[in-house]
């Protein structure tokens, strides 16, 4: 049986490839929910190689943006391309989240939040670093029923090695719906708390654009890919090649599907003196 390999999350362009280029469009399908006003400070948790960061700073003129990641290629990759206005930190856990004197208007995190160890400590951090009256938002994919080029890899890779099916991301995450997701943000002491879901499509070029990123070895899947023999490999490769249908100018588009969650610091209320 092959060994199967834990999430990597080591090489910024690798990673881009195989979902910055989705996280990008998401992005900006977020921030039309969103709806921040310009001239905001913000900060966001858990950058990535910067597409949120990105989408932020060409459409809402940020007074400042802070954008911080526990992954140092990522960091390294996200800087190379930043805009003005833009800075970028390597972190480790909720504590070393960057901060600042008057809180941030705006706290964002973009499809990291299920992948953290202690997502409850992450989101407290957040909430203990945005001003009274500022928001607290987060988003992540729905990987239990809306994220198509996943459910596909997965179900074929589970046909080739049933092991793979601890890696499978719609079982990691299953219970990442926006009811918990709501739940997670009124515990975290957020108030005014909605949730909405968010939808686009990935559209793959032919299948080499679809299959290539799972080369890149960053992220599962991919990462899961790089465990296999050569022969475990091209069994996968044909399985989906087969599955996948394009359309008739060659392209494969399938549906995507996130869920946003967005709360309220609370304003503290000074109370009188009879």
């Amino acid at each position: 049986m092959t060994e199967l390999s834990p999430d990597r999350w080591a090489a910024g362009d690798a990673y881009e490839a195989y979902m910055g280029r989705w996280s990008r469009v998401l992005a900006r399908v977020f921030l039309d929910w969103l709806d921040p006003p310009n001239a905001s400070h913000w900060l966001e948790v858990g950058c990535g190689t910067g597409a949120l960061a990105a989408a932020i700073c060409e459409r809402y003129r940020p007074a400042s943006l802070q954008a911080c990641d526990p992954s140092q290629a990522f960091v390294d990759h996200a800087r190379r391309n930043a805009l003005d206005g833009c800075t970028f930190s390597v972190i480790g856990g909720p504590d070393t989240f960057p901060l600042r004197e008057a809180g941030f208007d705006v706290v964002v995190s973009g499809l990291v939040l299920n992948f953290m160890p202690q997502p409850e400590l992450a989101l407290a951090a957040m909430r203990e670093r945005t001003r009274p009256g500022g928001s607290v938002a987060a988003y992540v994919w729905d990987y239990a029923g809306g994220l198509e080029f996943l459910q596909h890899f997965w179900e074929e890779a589970i046909a080739v090695e049933p092991a793979a099916a601890e890696l499978d991301e719609s079982r990691r995450f299953e219970l990442w719906q926006a009811q918990a997701l709501a739940a997670s943000f009124r515990s975290a002491g957020l108030v005014d708390v909605s949730t909405d879901v968010l939808e686009m499509v990935t559209d793959f070029a032919d299948f080499d654009d679809y299959w290539r990123p799972f080369l890149g070895g960053s992220g599962p899947a991919p990462s899961y890919v790089a465990s296999l023999d050569s022969a475990q490999r091209d069994a996968l490769r044909t399985r989906l090649e087969e599955r996948l249908v394009a359309d008739e100018d060659g392209h494969i588009r399938l549906r995507a599907r996130a869920l946003a969650v967005r709360g309220v610091q609370p304003v503290r209320r000074v109370q009188s003196i009879p």
